[in-house]
């Protein structure tokens, strides 16, 4: 029997996954596998109230979560209680240059992307840590290995959340959670609508943003079905002994493996061919 098919609480109850992000992409259809395989699931919107029916999964709990906002954060692990599964997924993408981004915005993308998720963990590892099982699943991005320019605070948020992963996996390893990573390249979802673009009147870089952005616009679109995510969140979860780090979609496997054995130089002038730069 594996981990995941295993009841959560006395009484026979079934494990409980709490799904940030769980009204469209990747998380949406975490959330609908998981609901199809057993579990009680949580998922998260910023406003649920709103959502329409057919944004709904059938079966899935929807609570309000505002990433960054403290109140928001508490209620919804309050909402939520104890839970087997934790799937970090929501977060915000951005596009524009570096000199563009003024702080309030990179103090944002950074509250959502980096301080909201792990304030997401630190919530939910008490009462795993006291049942002394439970698994957390981070969707990071395969730009945290391939930075892509003006892109680069939603990158450096995916690397960061990477040296969180890898780091507090031996701390709570002792009480039986597992921390892992998952790292999807380009995937067919609504993140190329939703991504904040930043180019200001009068930027020197207009022009090459807008063409990064088509670029990028288009990989998403040409992507393979999130669908393929979730599965290997289950697969994940199911696991005994999960891997700390996944990579899937946009060749990432072969890509990451490649990386070992060329210099940084080189890779960087691949990222820049691949974008037109």
């Amino acid at each position: 029997m594996t981990r995941c098919s295993t009841s959560s609480a006395d009484g026979g109850a079934p494990p409980v996954a709490l799904v940030t992000g769980a009204s469209r992409g990747i998380g949406r259809e975490i959330a609908a596998l998981f609901v199809a395989r057993g579990y009680r699931v949580v998922g998260t919107s910023r406003s649920p109230e709103t959502l329409a029916e057919s944004d709904r999964v059938p079966g899935v709990e929807y609570v309000a979560l505002e990433l960054g906002d403290e109140q928001s954060m508490v209620a919804c692990a309050a909402q939520a209680g104890p839970v087997d599964v934790l799937v970090n997924n929501a977060g915000q993408s951005q596009l524009g240059a570096l000199e563009d981004v003024d702080p309030e915005l990179l103090q944002r993308m950074f509250a959502i992307n980096v301080f909201g998720q792990v304030r997401m963990i630190q919530l939910c590892l008490p009462a795993m840590r006291s049942r002394r099982r439970g698994t957390v699943v981070v969707i990071g991005s395969l730009m945290a290995d391939f930075p892509v320019p003006f892109q680069s605070t939603y990158a450096a948020t995916k690397l960061a959340m990477r040296g969180f992963v890898q780091s507090v996996r031996r701390e709570v390893r002792p009480f039986g959670i597992r921390i892992v990573l998952i790292q999807p390249g380009y995937y067919a979802t609504e993140i190329r609508h939703a991504r904040e673009h930043v180019v200001p009147a009068g930027s020197a870089y207009a022009r090459a943003t807008a063409e990064l952005g088509e670029r990028i616009d288009r990989s998403g679109a040409n992507g393979a079905h999130p669908g393929e995510v979730a599965e290997k969140v289950w697969d994940v979860v199911s696991a005994s002994n999960p891997a700390p780090v996944h990579t899937l979609g946009s060749h990432g496997p072969a890509m990451v493996f490649a990386k070992r054995f060329v210099s940084t130089r080189f890779v960087e002038r691949l990222v820049a061919r691949r974008y037109g730069l």
